[in-house]
């Protein structure tokens, strides 16, 4: 019994299927012009020789701007005052990271969780687009995307050995054709990414309990 309590389950062997999917996510990385060839060809071949959990993590940690989670840029008003902050990425290692409130979303944000919780409250945030990409991945960690009604939410993540996908609504979807588009993508290695829709902060929770 303290055998498995102490087990490291990084160090389980990996499928093929599992190198397939780590390969689809370097190959997209290449698409987007954060790898080059080179680099492309000498991760493809390290995932294909990788034999367990913990030799896949390497390959793909360093495509998640975590050098920029200490850049927190803010927004001034034409009065050339402060208004609302402004993120590009939210990054938490064994540790958690919360963004809630008033917040203002960039069109392309970076979530990532590394054995730590990583959460994105987008109910009361401003977003600079209509068609926001969230690239959200945890590996050993979870992701939770919290939006309102209206959104209308694109979640397309790979799991490996995880959980990526939309949870149990708590409301009702009220998607209309000026409802913002939220793309959430990237990959749950033995962790989770979840977008739930959740009525407005402060909603009391015997009406919460009605859906």
């Amino acid at each position: 019994m303290g055998e498995l309590e102490g087990h490291d389950p990084t160090r389980m062997r990996i499928s093929d299927a599992d190198r397939h999917k780590v390969a689809e996510v370097l190959r997209e990385a290449a698409g987007q012009g954060r790898l080059d060839l080179d680099e492309l060809d000498e991760r493809l071949e390290a995932t294909f020789n990788a034999k367990t959990y913990a030799d896949l993590v390497p390959i793909t940690i360093d495509l998640h701007p975590a050098t920029s989670a200490a850049i927190t840029p803010v927004h001034r008003s034409a009065a050339g005052l402060p208004a609302v902050p402004g993120h590009a990425s939210s990054i938490s290692i064994m540790g958690e990271c919360k963004r809630r409130g008033v917040w203002q979303v960039p069109e392309h944000h970076a979530a990532f969780a590394l054995m730590g919780s990583v959460l994105l409250d987008l109910r009361l945030a401003s977003l600079t687009s209509q068609d926001t990409t969230i690239n959200a991945s945890a590996i050993m960690g979870e992701v939770k995307v919290l939006v309102p009604a209206h959104f209308n939410v694109i979640v397309d993540g790979t799991p490996i050995m995880g959980d990526y996908g939309q949870g149990r609504d708590k409301v009702p979807a009220e998607i209309g054709p000026d409802s913002p588009t939220i793309r959430v993508r990237g990959i749950a290695l033995m962790g989770s990414v979840n977008v739930t829709r959740l009525p407005p902060p402060g909603t009391p929770k015997k009406i919460l309990g009605t859906y």
